[in-house]
């Protein structure tokens, strides 16, 4: 009996963004040492963990999610508190695991879903049909079958001389189609994908493509169903190698911001962004006394004015001005600054 060999057809569309990706990487790799500092490091994997869970309906914000991992009380539902925490012990312990182990497989499960679910850690023993809606989109192998497929999966992951890149999105979609646990299985699948590429190129490790698949959910799903109806994996690889270009991209932007934001940000502003940084909206007198400002003229024409201008903060309710309850909060361009410059 030979090895199994996950069925796919090579397009040329995959062959350009392997070539498109490989170059960013080549890029972004040039500057790691000197940008990715812990706090950019600490950022984007926040920015992972809340977009993976948002796509498992997590409504957890960004300040949300950073206050959580900061030691702070959060008005949430315990539940969602409870997959924030495992997922950041799940992120902070991939460098340890290999990913073409049973075991390790395992025991991400168990971190990810420890206390929510009475099977973490442990392959699914009941049938599984996923919906969308009220309509069944896939049927998952029978129980007896989870664990030879994924031991199939894993040693094929373990021998397989494709390219990384197609590696970790096959991996990705052949999990996902044997939907081996009760539940997690779509978290894990992104977990897994990123240990993969991180192995391959380190700077990976802290690329938030989760945050491109929240914002193109539909699709994600879309090129889920797709491959199952070909019985390949093609339109799902292309699909995230298309994600993992973005996320790319975007993280050039950021590096791009990083080198910028301290010239074109006064120390006043970046002190008004540091006390709205993971902060809830906070009224003007709030701002100043966190400030330790006493003059409401020189706080609006040296911070609050600037800042606003710059798209930097918001109004809570910008309908209504100089209401009484007006508050501000950072805009994801101002969160995207304010990373920066912890980082700096």
């Amino acid at each position: 009996m030979g090895r199994y060999q996950p069925p796919l057809t090579l397009t040329p569309a995959m062959l350009t963004l392997i070539a498109e990706i490989s170059e960013q990487i080549g890029r972004l790799s040039a500057g790691e040492s000197r940008k990715q500092t812990p706090q950019l490091r600490r950022g984007n994997r926040i920015r992972t963990i809340q977009a993976s869970l948002a796509i498992e309906n997590n409504t957890l914000s960004i300040q949300q999610v950073t206050a959580v991992l900061a030691g702070k009380r959060v008005l949430g539902l315990p539940r969602e508190i409870q997959e924030v925490r495992n997922a950041f012990a799940a992120y902070e312990a991939m460098s340890e695991w290999q990913p073409n182990s049973r075991a390790h497989l395992l025991t991400a499960h168990q971190m990810l879903m420890g206390g929510l679910i009475d099977d973490s850690g442990r392959f699914r023993q009941a049938g599984v049909g996923i919906y969308r809606g009220d309509k069944l989109v896939h049927m998952a192998p029978p129980p007896s079958r989870v664990a030879h497929l994924v031991e199939e999966l894993l040693a094929w992951l373990g021998s397989s001389d494709w390219h990384p890149l197609i590696i970790s999105c096959v991996f990705h979609y052949e999990f996902e189609f044997i939907h081996p646990f009760a539940d997690g299985n779509g978290r894990m699948g992104r977990l897994w994908q990123t240990l993969i590429l991180s192995q391959w190129r380190p700077v990976l490790a802290y690329l938030p493509v989760e945050s491109v698949i929240r914002d193109q959910q539909d699709a994600y799903y879309g090129a889920l169903s797709a491959a199952d109806q070909l019985a390949e994996a093609t339109p799902f690889v292309e699909f995230m190698l298309q994600a993992l270009r973005l996320a790319l991209q975007e993280a050039a932007r950021s590096e791009l911001l990083t080198d910028q934001v301290t010239d074109q940000v006064t120390d006043q502003v970046a002190k008004l962004l540091g006390a709205l940084d993971g902060a809830t909206p906070l009224k003007v007198n709030d701002l100043m006394t966190e400030l330790g400002l006493a003059h409401k003229a020189t706080f609006r024409a040296n911070y609050l004015k600037p800042a606003l201008v710059s798209g930097l903060i918001e109004m809570t309710d910008p309908d209504s001005p100089r209401s009484p309850i007006q508050r501000y909060r950072l805009t994801p361009h101002g969160q995207n600054v304010a990373a920066a410059l912890r980082s700096a």
